[in-house]
């Protein structure tokens, strides 16, 4: 039951939800509370797979590999707590900055039907199944992107879901050839199946389709085009919850397919991928001028990170990739969170036309900063510790060029941070008083040009605290989280430990 509930819940969730439809108010409150459940639930089931090793659920009672199955290890589980914890933060500061309209036309229900894709695709166990949740993911994250009919928000809609078809297409195709190969798609028993047969064409073929259909997933070198073209476009929280989510499930997939059904596969082409993603996301990034645009770029560069540890294939490696992904879904989803609070102060995401919040808004500045350096890599936040692992696990494997790369990326990251600190925060407002006049007095809140009085801004606010106290927790106890991350990655370097679980008590 610990399996399946983080997919009943949002399903539930989104289904009481359309059929109170005319009920903005009883959408917004199912949306929390659906939000929270989904946390509690995987919560559980994460303790449950550290207590008792991975989980395994039948559906339907059917055995693998005829039959769906969803499996949890603890990747699988650290995911789904991630995917809820930022599935709550967005419902919360959903309820400061999401406009009525879309509210009214499902934004609380779509919203679920995402967070439902995104724990099938972290629990199934079979590829076909992946694909399906890929897809459910996709539908629900195309209507949150159109949702609201603005011009940029089709152009950028249009983007991301073509190139989005056409990695399922890809995705697809390597599906059809895979089964032909070995007549199953259960990813135990693929693994199992393809272990014994001798490198070959179509093999290779098949892991270079995977790699490209969830490469595009995941916006790696050179197919992450669509991303900074579709990202900007959304409100605050559809983006928030788009950069924290969905690219980290295309990682997941890589993750999950190069270590289980091609461990011998890709690696070296990953590793060069991952150096190149990270050059070119953060030149993408220093280039930009625009707040979301600037952090749109950044996700790209940090997926190099996350795929790096892949690369390197070592225990190592992997624990620090596991890291890196706890550390930047909540730091990413907290800036998008504070670019939506500082448009709510001064009505624009253009770094010319904002400025002075660090005067006039002091705790808004410190929401940024928090994560902001957490991103550069600076101690003792989270980002420090995920790319010092990185960094540790790269040299002990000799890899000195992608060394050399992470830590170049994290200087230019930080000097990018730090001009939308100098633009948006440091430099004087372009309507502040002369310097010889008496300063403004400093509002206690954001509620002034909140839209839903001072009790409903605060959500949004206090939706971006509980992040960034997040991860200064995570810097804090980072040796905690090392622990699980690298029990994570000693999963994930044991095929035979999932194989067993998906067949045990069926073979």
């Amino acid at each position: 039951m610990a399996l399946i509930l983080p997919i009943l819940i949002p399903l539930a969730t989104a289904t009481v939800g359309f059929l109170a439809w005319r009920g903005r108010q009883w959408q917004r409150g199912l949306g929390v509370v659906g939000s929270v459940a989904l946390l509690v639930a995987s919560i559980n089931l994460l303790v449950r797979v550290w207590q008792h090793g991975p989980q395994v659920l039948w559906v339907g009672n059917w055995p693998a590999p005829f039959g769906i199955a969803l499996i949890a290890d603890l990747l699988s589980a650290i995911m789904v707590v991630l995917a809820a914890t930022i599935g709550v933060a967005v419902a919360l500061f959903s309820l400061a900055h999401m406009d009525p309209a879309r509210e009214t036309f499902g934004y609380y229900p779509l919203s679920q039907i995402l967070l439902m894709g995104v724990c099938g695709a972290f629990l199934t166990g079979d590829l076909f199944n992946l694909y399906v949740w890929f897809e459910v993911m996709l539908m629900a994250s195309f209507v949150l992107l159109a949702l609201g009919g603005e011009r940029a928000q089709l152009e950028g809609a249009i983007k991301y879901v073509t190139l989005n078809l056409m990695a399922s297409a890809l995705f697809l195709t390597a599906v059809g050839l895979l089964y032909g190969l070995v007549g199953t798609l259960n990813m135990a028993d693929l693994a199992q199946r393809l272990r014994p047969l001798p490198p070959s064409g179509a093999k290779t073929a098949i892991a270079f389709l995977l790699l490209t259909a969830f490469g595009i997933k995941a916006a790696i070198f050179p197919l992450f085009f669509w991303l900074p073209a579709s990202y900007h476009t959304p409100p605050v929280a559809v983006s928030a919850i788009f950069a924290g989510l969905l690219t980290k499930v295309g990682v997941y997939a890589l993750l999950r397919v190069f270590t289980l059904i091609f461990p011998d596969q890709g690696h070296a082409v990953i590793l060069i991928v991952s150096g190149l993603t990270m050059l070119t996301g953060v030149l993408g990034a220093l280039a930009q001028n625009e707040f979301r645009r600037i952090l749109s770029f950044h996700i790209i560069s940090q997926i190099g990170y996350m795929i790096m540890g892949l690369g390197l294939l070592t225990t190592a490696g992997l624990a620090g990739s596991i890291f890196y992904i706890i550390h930047h879904i909540i730091v990413k989803t907290n800036l998008f969170l504070t670019s939506g609070l500082a448009h709510a102060v001064q009505g624009s995401f253009d770094l010319n036309r904002l400025g002075g919040l660090y005067r006039t808004h002091p705790s808004l500045a410190i929401l940024f900063l928090i994560p902001a350096l957490s991103l550069a890599g600076l101690p003792p936040l989270s980002g420090f510790f995920a790319k010092l692992l990185l960094v540790q696990a790269g040299l002990q494997a000799g890899r000195w060029i992608i060394v050399a790369v992470a830590l170049g990326v994290s200087l230019l990251t930080l000097l990018s941070m730090m001009k939308i600190w100098t633009e948006a925060f440091w430099k004087p407002a372009a309507d502040d008083p002369p310097a010889s006049s008496a300063p403004a007095p400093v509002p206690s809140t954001l509620t002034p040009l909140a839209p839903s009085g001072v009790v409903t801004a605060r959500w949004g606010i206090l939706s971006s605290a509980g992040l960034a106290l997040l991860t200064i927790l995570i810097g804090l106890g980072a040796e905690f989280v090392l622990a699980l991350a690298e029990a994570a990655a000693e999963q994930l370097q044991d095929p035979d430990l999932y194989i067993s679980t998906m067949f045990r008590g069926r073979s």
